[in-house]
């Protein structure tokens, strides 16, 4: 009876024992279900697609103008004429020749000193002259030209034979007049006169030494400076009165004795 007592002893302290066990591993995994709780999974957003922005439409670019057009805008009515044996310049004088004088040695210089031109102005010898050719004048343009200091009405004299073949009336020249040579090769241009001399008019010939015009200052000449513009350009085969290569006169007289 004592023996069998035992047993049932023995076999409820390994029961008790198995329980323990059990019951502590029941815990365990609930400590660790209870602390490890998982995050929820958080949705990404989804990738938004952006459009380019729209780009402006072209401008049409406007066409250039027809050479009909441009020709119709320059024909202008001409401007009044002053007097009937004056017309007004198509352009200053001073832009019409581009090309540099050439040097004394050059044909044209060379020939032009062989005539033994007059110098124009009464009463001035080449010992007075200054060479005013490459000087600069209003708005930078080149002068190309001699200017001859003298008193106002001092008689302007023709260089040498020719034509009249313009007298015009300009902003910047004042009362001015052009003559051709007897060659029509060069064209001579007298300018701020105060007056032409009796008789002058276009198409009149001239002799060496005629008087053609009187000192002045009209133009854009100083009032208080009365002086003669006087030019030489070589003429085109066109021979246009407003238009040819430059001299510089200066050149043409510089060893002249009076």
């Amino acid at each position: 009876m004592a023996a069998e007592n035992g047993g049932l002893s023995r076999l409820s302290v390994v029961v008790g024992v198995l329980l323990v066990a059990a019951g502590a591993i029941l815990y365990s995994n609930w400590i660790e279900t209870s602390t490890h709780v998982k995050t929820p999974a958080v949705p990404m957003p989804e990738p938004v697609s952006v459009a380019p922005p729209a780009l402006p439409s072209p401008v049409p670019l406007s066409p250039a103008p027809s050479s009909s057009s441009s020709s119709s805008s320059s024909s202008l009515a001409p401007p009044v004429i002053k007097d009937e044996a004056l017309s007004r310049d198509p352009q200053p004088a001073s832009q019409l020749i581009s090309q540099p004088a050439p040097s004394p040695g050059e044909p044209d210089i060379a020939q032009l000193r062989a005539r033994a031109l007059v110098l124009p102005v009464q009463g001035i010898d080449s010992a007075r002259l200054s060479d005013t050719y490459t000087q600069a004048r209003a708005a930078g343009l080149p002068h190309e030209a001699l200017d001859i200091m003298a008193q106002r009405g001092t008689p302007v004299l023709a260089v040498e034979d020719g034509e009249v073949v313009k007298l015009f009336f300009s902003k910047s020249g004042g009362i001015t007049l052009y003559q051709f040579d007897p060659d029509r090769r060069y064209a001579y241009y007298y300018a701020h006169l105060d007056r032409y001399a009796e008789g002058v008019r276009e198409g009149s010939k001239l002799r060496k030494g005629q008087v053609i015009g009187y000192v002045g200052s009209t133009g854009n000449a100083l009032p208080g400076a009365p002086h003669l513009h006087f030019a030489i350009f070589t003429l085109g085969p066109e021979r246009q009165w407003w238009r040819g290569t430059p001299l510089n006169p200066f050149l043409v007289w510089r060893d002249a004795k009076p």
